[in-house]
């Protein structure tokens, strides 16, 4: 009989199923406990993130316009770099709209009202009759 190593003997056989007990042990794995997920972080630590994100975002994009810029006046236009700096702000973009989603599933505080916003999502002022921000009619209910 020829000598397995040491690794085979130990590890259990699953190349073919158990003709011994009718047991197919690829068919018969229990399924994978499902990963527990993070609890989401409170609202004022997303919204510190995000304006920090924001910022960032902005002084990346005024970079890359003096880029920009600076090839042009040179007259030697690097292609690559464009593409990068384009790619990590599409990047801070994405990580931007994640926090915001996270932020409109963020449960208000109780106690505390929440200000009314209009349906292009300016807040609306209280006792105001329009949208500072689209002009939109103001509800009755949405005054208050």
């Amino acid at each position: 009989m020829p000598r397995l190593p040491l690794l085979h003997r130990l590890l259990p056989q699953r190349t073919a199923p158990d003709a011994a007990n009718g047991h197919d042990p690829t068919a018969a794995d229990p399924p994978a406990p499902k990963p527990r997920r993070r609890p989401t972080p409170p609202p004022g630590e997303l919204r510190r993130e995000r304006r920090a994100l924001l910022r960032l975002r902005e002084e990346r994009l005024r970079d890359l316009g003096g880029i920009a810029l600076e090839m042009y006046r040179r007259d030697r236009f690097r292609e690559d770099l464009v593409l990068e700096r384009c790619a990590e702000l599409i990047g801070l973009e994405a990580r931007i709209s994640e926090l915001e989603a996270l932020l409109g599933n963020a449960k208000p505080l109780a106690g505390v009202p929440r200000s009314a916003r209009c349906e292009c999502g300016a807040p609306l002022l209280w006792g105001s009759r329009f949208c500072a921000n689209c002009g939109r009619p103001v509800p009755a209910e949405g005054r208050r």
